[in-house]
């Protein structure tokens, strides 16, 4: 394995009862790409993501994960730890505290960065004190950098649904992940917001240095970012290569859209008229 792998998942295969979800999946991911997963829906791609994250363990296969000393089994780590190995993740669906203002959830997002003890905590002492403020000072610089100046103080209750996307990858980022879970960013955004993620992810890609891992059905977007794409279909590895390379494989066009007998019997013969609804 070449240090250039980040992450390495290796005949992934999961079962749950009798339906095989996912089926001897394999990739690598290198270190500072964007790779992305699609397929249509229930192709396993979040399954894949939960398998990473350690909310499933795989029935058969291995994840390896460059780790400070070295490549790790990161099947051997416990969900709870994840986190702390510089693995970020955002969700599908926003997983916020609404209650609580944009600021404050950043600062929850550094806790996987904790220094302190409980005991220190208890007395805030000046240590403390010193972490709180190197806290602080992270969780403004990602609102600087993705411009959330405005909404800082603001509950994410009252927020828009794309600025709560943009809070999410924000809060993710605070955690300092080596490796960044994305899991369907552009879901519920407009054509316009949806730009905008591009441009965070790119940025995060470029200027952070942050590998991307990432879920996502817009092809767009998918074409904007991805250095390399991986697509499934009802649990197996259709192909991988580039954007473009994936988009135009036959099995990803049959996948999406089926065979062409399937399209052909869509299509309304010349000069027919449309069928009317029965009342």
């Amino acid at each position: 394995m070449t240090d250039d792998i980040l992450l390495s998942a290796q005949n992934l295969s999961v079962r749950f009862g009798g339906v095989l979800a996912v089926n001897n999946v394999g990739f690598e991911v290198r270190r500072g790409e964007v790779f992305t997963l699609i397929g249509p829906n229930g192709a396993g791609k979040t399954t894949v993501f939960n398998l990473i994250s350690r909310i499933y363990t795989p029935t058969a296969g291995t994840i390896a994960y460059a780790g400070p000393n070295g490549m790790l089994p990161l099947t051997d780590q416990p969900p709870h730890k994840v986190a702390g190995l510089g693995i970020a993740r955002t969700f599908q669906n926003i997983e916020l505290f609404e209650h609580a203002s944009v600021l404050h959830n950043l600062l929850i997002g550094r806790h996987t960065r904790r220094e302190t003890g409980l005991w220190a905590d208890m007395l805030f002492t000046r240590r403390v004190r010193d972490a709180e403020v190197r806290a602080r000072e992270k969780a403004e610089e990602i609102i600087d950098f993705l411009d959330l100046q405005h909404y800082r103080d603001t509950l994410v209750a009252g927020l828009p649904y794309g600025v709560r996307k943009v809070v999410e990858l924000a809060r993710a980022l605070c955690t300092e992940p080596r490796l960044l879970l994305l899991d369907e960013p552009s879901s519920g955004l407009n054509v316009e917001e949806t730009d905008d993620m591009a441009f965070w992810i790119q940025d995060i890609q470029h200027e952070l240095g942050i590998t991307v891992l990432m879920v996502e059905h817009d092809m767009s977007l998918v074409s904007k970012v991805s250095d390399r794409v991986l697509a499934m279909n009802q649990g197996e590895v259709v192909a991988m290569g580039t954007p473009r390379e994936v988009q135009s494989h036959p099995g990803v066009i049959e996948a999406y859209l089926g065979t062409i007998d399937d399209v052909s019997n869509l299509r309304r013969p010349a000069g027919s008229a449309p069928a009317r609804m029965a009342r």
